[in-house]
């Protein structure tokens, strides 16, 4: 997908930098694929916000992935692909052999009229699905299980992809985008290829109307509150908060590590790597 700049008629569209869809399709999504989705505005079930700065936005209907692929050695074709407002990646309507039809995580470079198969033994192709045992080493691939017929948990944002590295005994050592290495059960399946539109990361909103779209709300920094409101709060005149950056309830915004799952540690070899 190319990037669409606009004129700049106004200060917000002299920045705005987006994805261009004029290849996607135009019409509504199907039906029977769909559920309504309902805007929580980050309350929970007592009316009380435990997740700030979300709130109204464009009404959304949520596409139903299907993150499994177990409908094996059937083809498929790729009827069309769309836009889904739930997730960066775009996605693929496909329709099977005995006509069932099914939305999955679109393939970068896939076009509509490609087929796709997924089981055992099938061919190295994009948009394939199969065991991670059947994969050789070199391949990109995405929409990673981590347990066989758990559905894919791995690489199912914008333009990423993971690695394989090869086999190990009964796993498949595979590289994140991380820079992360773990081993993952070799039955576990996955798709060829690396996820659509990777420019995703180049896009710029240019005016804060468009966030207020995607149904998020501003921010306020804790350093021009009240001291009652956060622990940055306070002080006379213009302050830098006076300690190390924190949340509201006092826990430290930079480099705390909250990884509290200690038992799938002996899967990781090692680490991701810190950012420079």
């Amino acid at each position: 997908m190319a990037l669409k700049t606009f004129k700049s008629y106004t200060k917000s569209t002299r920045g705005t930098v987006l994805v261009d869809r004029e290849k996607l399709w135009k019409g509504k999504p199907l039906k029977s694929l769909t559920v309504g989705s309902h805007s929580t505005g980050g309350r929970n079930n007592l009316g009380r916000i435990t997740s700030r700065h979300k709130g109204a936005g464009h009404k959304q209907k949520y596409r139903q992935i299907d993150f499994y692929r177990k409908k094996d050695d059937m083809k498929a074709k790729i009827e069309r692909i769309e836009y889904d407002p739930n997730r960066s990646a775009h996605v693929a309507l496909i329709k099977y052999e005995d006509g069932t039809m099914n939305y999955i995580l679109a393939p970068n470079k896939i076009k509509i009229g490609d087929e796709i198969v997924s089981g055992r033994n099938k061919e190295i192709k994009i948009g394939n699905c199969m065991p991670l045992s059947d994969i050789p080493a070199g391949t990109d691939i995405h929409n990673i299980e981590l347990t066989p017929n758990g559905g894919g948990k791995l690489a199912r944002s914008a333009g990423s992809m993971a690695h394989v590295s090869g086999l190990f005994e009964n796993y498949c050592i595979v590289k994140l985008s991380s820079s992360e290495i773990r081993k993952i059960i070799n039955s576990a399946r996955a798709t060829i290829g690396s996820l659509s539109n990777p420019d995703h990361q180049n896009i710029k909103i240019g005016k804060a109307g468009r966030n207020r779209w995607k149904g998020i709300r501003p921010q306020t920094r804790g350093v021009v509150m009240n001291p009652v409101d956060h622990p940055h709060g306070g002080g006379e005149g213009k302050t830098s908060g006076g300690r190390h950056p924190v949340s509201p309830w006092g826990q430290s915004a930079k480099g705390l590590k909250t990884r509290k799952n200690k038992t799938t540690n002996k899967y990781i070899i090692s680490r991701r790597k810190k950012r420079k």
